[in-house]
């Protein structure tokens, strides 16, 4: 039995990077295009864009700790002036 190939997904950056590929080839190439009898459809871009989001905050969000990314403020009495 031949070994079947696994395609990982890659690390988040990785991930930030074909999705930014993929965003800039509808961009510049437009969403589907015709060559005769052949045709070529490429993914939403919608759909593209939010994924890369996604992928943004996560890469923002992990940081080291449960919190990582977030702010804390102490609007306690000592600290008004």
């Amino acid at each position: 039995m031949p070994d079947e190939k696994v395609i990982p997904y890659g690390s988040p950056a990785e991930q930030l990077h074909t999705l930014n590929e993929a965003i800039y080839k509808i961009l510049a190439g437009g969403q589907s295009y015709k060559i005769g009898t052949r045709s070529l459809t490429r993914a939403d871009l919608a759909t593209l864009i939010a994924e890369r989001d996604r992928i943004e905050a996560q890469i923002q969000g992990s940081g080291n700790g449960l919190l990582a990314g977030a702010y804390a403020a102490d609007f306690g009495p000592d600290n008004r002036r």
